[in-house]
């Protein structure tokens, strides 16, 4: 036992005992598995180390780190001196290995490229979802098997099921909802494959932040009280429309706001710079609250509207992902529009090779570029890419 789990009591460690079994699909590992932890610096990925260490595990940290600058001054907030150093810290407090291992062409081949291009084609992307299918769960979890080890580790707030299917009663694994549902973060994991999660295991799905905050404290960490980082890990102070103009290098091009009718109202400065919804800076004075309702990347034209007008019921889904296989038929689920949006009850219709939503109550600010993902229940059944509203 290692010297952070002798401070514990016998009823914590009863504890991770119970909820041990649960997040690694009830299979007690071989003496000495090896598992891999992606190591930020923060209060989860530390606590989830410490779990493993718990459990008998051979872990490894690794702290990736992308060696990225947009061109200003200012550092990003993504493998800091500081994060690298705080890794470091609660690995030798656990007595286990640690790297830093450096991701910056992967980093930039597949997140930035199209975060900005996304932005510039007039849509609003979540750079999280393809970082964790192209960087953690990609060239991580290549790493991490090139190391021999049987798992990579995150401190996500989710898990993972297993079923059996078939006469031969074959394994599939499935996403589901964290215990913690606040902090639940399967909305940014659901592109994840059936090979990505057998090798994945995520401690904290059944555990609360406040649970986990408590356990970094008794494990004496210094990184118990860190604030979580509220930020997009490549983007100094959470500032892309600076990022978007130092990394790219373009100048926005200013066009049309109109209505919908397609009175010109006023200027915009760049389609880039906006998003649907948005209120706060559009610099027209009207005679009720403006609100962004459409982007036309082609016309270089923005539309805004009431409030009301921006409330949509369905739209296309594209760039689909199921774990289990593509429905053939329509089917009941929840969506979610965006992160920590509430759920919706909606119908999915699968169109070829896309899904038509149908929500059963409008939402506002359906947004091209963002995510849907869809749920029954707690498990994720899959999700994809908001292509376009239907009007």
């Amino acid at each position: 036992m290692s010297k952070p789990m002798r401070e514990l009591t016998p009823s914590v460690r009863m504890k991770f005992r119970r909820n041990f079994r649960a997040f690694t699909r009830g299979v007690m590992p071989m003496r000495n598995t090896r598992v891999v932890v992606a190591m930020s610096g923060g209060v989860d990925s530390s606590v989830a180390a410490a779990l493993l260490v718990e459990q008998g595990y051979e872990v490894i940290g690794i702290t990736m780190c992308f060696n990225f600058s947009d061109g200003s001054r200012k550092s990003p907030p993504c493998c800091s001196p500081q994060a690298i150093e705080d890794a470091r810290r609660v690995a030798h407090k656990l007595g286990i290995k640690h790297y830093v291992l450096n991701l910056q062409k992967a980093l930039q081949e597949k997140v930035i490229v199209e975060f900005c291009a996304e932005y510039l084609a007039g849509r609003t992307p979540n750079p999280c979802v393809r970082c964790n299918q192209f960087i953690k769960f990609g060239e991580l979890l290549k790493k991490a098997i090139s190391l021999d080890a049987r798992y990579l580790a995150t401190g996500h707030y989710a898990k993972i099921g297993v079923k059996r299917q078939g006469s031969r009663g074959k394994e599939v694994f499935f996403l589901e909802k964290a215990k913690d549902q606040f902090k639940d973060q399967s909305y940014f994991l659901y592109r994840l494959n059936q090979n990505q999660l057998k090798h994945t295991l995520f401690p904290l799905g059944y555990y609360t932040k406040t649970e986990v905050r408590e356990l970094a404290r008794k494990f004496n960490f210094a990184v118990a009280e860190k604030p979580g980082s509220q930020e997009i890990c490549f983007l100094p102070g959470n500032d892309y429309h600076k990022f978007l103009k130092n990394y790219t290098g373009k100048e926005f091009s200013p066009g049309s706001v109109i209505n919908r009718e397609g009175e010109v109202l006023g200027e915009h400065k760049g389609i880039a710079l906006y998003t649907i919804g948005q209120r706060e800076g559009l610099g027209i004075a009207w005679r009720h609250p403006l609100y962004i309702t459409k982007i036309d990347a082609r016309k270089n034209t923005i539309t805004v509207g009431a409030k009301e007008e921006a409330f949509q019921k369905e739209f296309l889904v594209k760039d689909v992902h199921f774990t289990g296989s593509m429905p053939k038929k329509k089917i009941a689920a929840s969506v979610k529009i965006r992160y920590n949006h509430r759920e919706v009850r909606a119908v999915l219709l699968p169109v070829k090779n896309k899904i038509m939503v149908r929500l059963n109550e409008p939402q506002f600010a359906v947004t091209p570029g963002q995510s849907a993902v869809f749920y029954q229940g707690d498990e994720v059944l899959g999700g994809g890419i908001i292509e376009r509203v239907i009007w």
